[in-house]
């Protein structure tokens, strides 16, 4: 029986790649800073609360691991990255140097990298050949991780893939796990509040959404296939390119019909002086290499998932005001 090693699992990817995980019939270690709720399924799950910046308690979390999903993200998310590096770069280092050292066949890394990292998008779509320039401390981090992942892959110590992740959202079903903290979430709970919707210029940007449970469905199909995916970066993406304005729209109609309220307003608005160049230009992804090798494809429709996300933040906030 594989044992499978998710590393960030109360975060908002890494507890939908959990709960994943739990249908199969593995061993499975649910790492993180605190503890959370085991999601139910076939999997032997243990849940295991550890400081992985500690070097000794990261050795122990994926002792006997066949293979291990690398989820981790510094505190204050992509935004507040400058001072995260050793979350973001410094702990998979780690992790490599740790399970690359065991000798029997290279264990599995699966890394959750991002679809931002080749910085201001020279082209639609993106297909993963495109050259790196990362724009922001994040990204420069995320591709240094990705950078070490294929040299320690090319060196046969690991076989590391990099899934180049786009806009996730969606909402959070596993108990003690983070809230996404994402675009459709953040309208979604000014949309709950009766504020309106701001967007910065004119609405027509666009972003690649992907459910947080299709990029689940992901992780799941790179580690089946491993083999042919090792060493190389592969994008996850709808392929649609959602114009944020009308992403804006749908969610205040979707909290509409869930409150019985009027819809908010969705206004534009001009960007403050401080946003990066990559805030207002429009990113689709072309997922073909990826789906021809595993097979994946997103089944979750861009208004079925606002549905859900709006429905589970109602809920939550609901059940809060009962008790």
């Amino acid at each position: 029986m594989k044992t499978i090693t998710v590393l960030g699992a109360s975060g908002f990817v890494g507890s939908a790649v959990t709960r994943a995980l739990a249908r199969q019939p593995i061993r499975l270690r649910a790492v993180a800073r605190r503890r959370v709720t085991p999601p139910p399924g076939r999997a032997e799950t243990t849940v295991v609360a550890s400081d992985l910046t500690d070097r000794a308690a990261l050795a122990d979390a994926v002792a006997g691991s066949d293979a291990v999903v690398y989820l981790l993200l510094g505190e204050g998310g992509w935004r507040a990255a400058e001072d995260a590096e050793r979350v973001n770069v410094g702990v998979l280092r780690d992790l490599v140097e740790i399970v690359g050292d065991g000798g029997g066949p290279p264990p599995v890394v699966v890394f959750g990298g991002s679809t931002s990292q080749v910085g201001v998008p020279p082209r639609e779509p993106l297909d993963g050949t495109e050259p790196d320039h990362p724009a922001t401390p994040y990204d420069v981090q995320k591709l240094a991780a990705e950078q070490f992942l294929k040299k320690a892959t090319a060196d046969g110590r690991v076989r590391g893939i990099s899934l180049r992740l786009p806009t996730v959202f969606g909402e959070t079903a596993t108990e003690g796990a983070n809230h996404d903290r994402g675009v459709v979430s953040a309208m979604a709970r000014r949309a709950l509040d009766g504020l309106p919707l701001t967007i910065w210029g004119d609405g027509t940007v666009r972003r690649d959404l992907v459910h947080v449970d299709d990029v689940a469905a992901a992780f799941t199909a790179a580690l089946e296939h491993p083999d042919p995916l090792a060493g190389g970066h592969w994008l996850i993406g709808a392929g649609r390119g959602d114009r944020l304005g009308e992403v804006f729209r749908l969610v205040a109609k979707e909290m509409s019909e869930h409150t019985g309220k009027s819809p908010v307003d969705v206004t534009c608005v001009e960007p403050p002086p401080h946003a990066p160049e990559t805030d207002f230009r429009s990113i689709t992804i072309d997922s073909t290499p990826f789906r021809a090798i595993t097979g994946w494809r997103p089944e979750i429709s861009l208004s079925e998932g606002v549905r859900r996300t709006v429905a589970a933040l109602t809920s939550s906030v609901h059940g809060k005001v009962r008790t």
